[in-house]
């Protein structure tokens, strides 16, 4: 094992403009793991649980978070197409893991031999993961601590828009408002009203789909005095 990871509908007014879906992994299946569908909003893990398999995302979305004594939630992360999540230092979960829409997971046992593989070729996807996973929390924690409502909704939007490669202005949000103020450290009405500012500086456009955004200035929303937009929190 030490040597594999060494080694590694929009109206019809906007109808015409591209959207941007989170994809599917392009990556094929990984020798020695299974397939497992979820469905939006169940549970694939919860905390405490036995941390005896970890997951690779195909298809969908999906949230770790954490519920803290008085009900309030801390989502730490979105897991999209490609990403690994689940593989802990311990032996237990630290962190609920959700279906956010419909997903389709990798599952792996957490032994050596399905860890190195045959060509370590998931040690080094792992390795990637971990490391970018990583450099996410670390600006999530400059972003919790430094940045106003308005900053952190968009480093949201544009670093989503990076993350699933979108190159055209709209794309649409798998995760609910409650969802992003969770993640981003605030209220619903927080989140709205950030995201109401944003729309009459012409910064991005909110069609009737409450889903779909559309970035009308993508420089814009990536600029400002503490240069919000430059690195990826997702």
């Amino acid at each position: 094992m030490q040597t594999a990871l060494a080694a590694v509908g929009l109206p019809p007014a906007l109808a015409t403009i591209p959207q941007c879906r989170t994809p599917s992994s392009p990556v094929a299946e990984a020798k020695g793991g299974f397939r497992r569908t979820v469905p939006a909003e169940d549970e694939i893990f919860a905390d405490g649980d036995r941390a005896g398999t970890f997951y690779k995302v195909v298809s969908g979305v999906v949230r770790t978070c954490k519920l803290l004594s008085d009900g309030r939630r801390q989502i730490d992360a979105f897991h999209l197409p490609g990403d690994i999540f689940g593989l802990e230092a311990g032996a237990e979960h630290r962190v609920n893991a959700e279906a956010v829409t419909e997903a389709r997971l990798e599952v792996y046992r957490r032994e050596p031999r399905a860890l190195a593989g045959d060509d370590g070729t998931l040690a080094r996807e792992i390795v990637a993961s971990m490391l970018k996973g990583l450099e996410r929390a670390q600006d999530h924690m400059m972003l919790l601590g430094r940045k106003s409502a308005r900053e952190r909704i968009a480093t949201f939007l544009i670093t989503f828009s990076r993350r699933t490669a979108c190159t055209g202005t709209a794309m649409e949000l798998p995760m609910s408002r409650t969802d992003m103020a969770d993640h981003l450290g605030l209220t619903v009405e927080s989140v709205s009203r950030a995201v109401t500012q944003l729309e009459r500086e012409g910064l991005i456009a909110l069609p009737p789909n409450r889903r779909m955004v559309v970035l009308r200035d993508k420089a814009a929303l990536a600029r400002s005095p503490s240069d919000f937009g430059s690195r990826l929190v997702l």
